[in-house]
């Protein structure tokens, strides 16, 4: 009895889809963040002209730091499709710009929240979470990397050459 090729062709037409769909995430990926890049140059530029950049500054770091956000899953798009698998280190990535973003916005907005002591409470509580998150994925990326560099041959130790045997002449 003869096993049917279905599974083999229906696991080749998944793949290329996988790979169509990928391709499309990283196009629409690539147009938002260069949307977003353009949209942020006018408005600084726009801020610059009607004097109010210190107004504006931390709307345009938001944005710029979103656009780094998404380049950097467009990244994580492009290993995905070159290697069909799912590499950590890019999310990690993501999630510490991500916090420090939180961080900055909560930051540049403090002000508006000192004047309540529960609110200021609450926003210094949630800073407090965000630094941990920070130093857990960059702890979590400095394992990861010190791992991947532990298990490469170049850092193995040396091993003596191999003297051949009777029969391997």
């Amino acid at each position: 009895m003869t096993k049917r090729p279905w599974p083999i062709s229906a696991a080749r037409y998944l793949n290329h889809a996988e790979s169509v769909v990928l391709i499309l995430i990283g196009i629409v990926l690539v147009v938002l963040a260069v949307l977003l890049l353009w949209f942020s140059a006018g408005s600084m530029v726009q801020a610059v002209e009607n004097g109010t950049i210190g107004h504006s500054a931390i709307e345009i770091l938001n944005a710029i730091l979103l656009v780094m956000m998404t380049m950097e899953i467009v990244y994580t798009v492009a290993i995905s499709l070159e290697s069909h698998t799912l590499v950590a280190e890019p999310f990690l990535i993501i999630g510490t710009i991500a916090a420090i973003r939180r961080m900055l916005v909560i930051t540049a907005t403090s002000t508006e929240t000192e004047h309540d002591p529960s609110m200021f409470h609450n926003t210094l509580v949630e800073l407090g979470l965000l630094a941990a998150t920070v130093i857990a994925l960059s702890v979590a990326i400095w394992v990861l990397r010190h791992t991947q560099t532990l298990g490469t041959p170049a850092s193995l130790p040396a091993q003596p050459p191999h003297a051949p045997a009777d029969g391997d002449r």
